[in-house]
């Protein structure tokens, strides 16, 4: 049986679909309303970037604007997602409360390591009682390249983990996984794609088929 599990936030544990096209749409909208922005949103296009740190995700959306105004757009978005987590427009994936649960009782070391920033992961943590069963939660604010296989990194050495799983969403968390020596778990979500999924070497279509896969790896 895997002894740890280490889990992506965004688009595995946390549906942040629901709450991502109302705070992009906000941040927009503030964008257009100071004359910075006068196009449609780009949702799609962050969907296909969903994943990487926050840094990147302005550096792509914003690629003609200055630090200063991506800055500016980053902080308001990062209030908005937090306002919409607080105020229950968020989700967890179905069966994650379960999968949780089942893996705390069997003595099974949970994490979660994201791209996230700290005072997001807290929001969430915090909003759906996470501490239950996650043994700690570390973001990639922590970590100075804003490489998640660093981050990881830092969680065995911490945890002195031998024997693990990293389930995540992006190719992200599955080069994370790999480059660490551990099983690279895809989860075939909101925001996955199939070509990045193909190097994982378990893919799942829903949370609750971790209760049979970790007896079985």
């Amino acid at each position: 049986m895997l002894p740890s599990i280490i889990f992506d936030m965004d688009g595995t544990l946390f549906q942040t679909n629901k709450i991502l096209e109302l705070s992009l749409e906000d941040t927009f909208n503030r964008l257009r309303e100071n004359g910075f922005w006068g196009q449609a949103t780009p949702i799609e296009q962050y969907r296909m970037i969903m994943g990487v740190p926050l840094r990147k995700v302005w550096e792509t959306l914003l690629p003609d604007h200055s630090n200063e105004i991506r800055e500016q757009a980053n902080e308001f978005f990062h209030e908005r997602l937090i306002g919409n987590i607080k105020h229950g427009n968020g989700a967890l994936y179905p069966n994650a409360e379960e999968v949780l649960g089942n893996l705390k009782a069997m003595d099974c070391s949970i994490f979660i390591a994201s791209n996230g920033l700290i005072e997001y992961l807290s929001a969430i943590v915090d909003f759906y009682g996470l501490n239950k069963w996650v043994t700690e939660t570390f973001s990639i604010q922590q970590i100075n390249s804003l490489d998640k296989a660093d981050l990881i990194g830092m969680i065995i050495k911490k945890y002195n983990l031998n024997n693990a799983a990293v389930v995540g969403d992006r190719i992200s968390d599955i080069k994370a996984a790999k480059q660490n020596g551990l099983i690279a778990i895809g989860c075939n979500f909101d925001f996955a794609q199939e070509d990045e999924l193909s190097h994982a070497d378990i893919v799942i279509g829903d949370l609750i088929e971790l209760k049979t896969i970790v007896h079985k790896v």
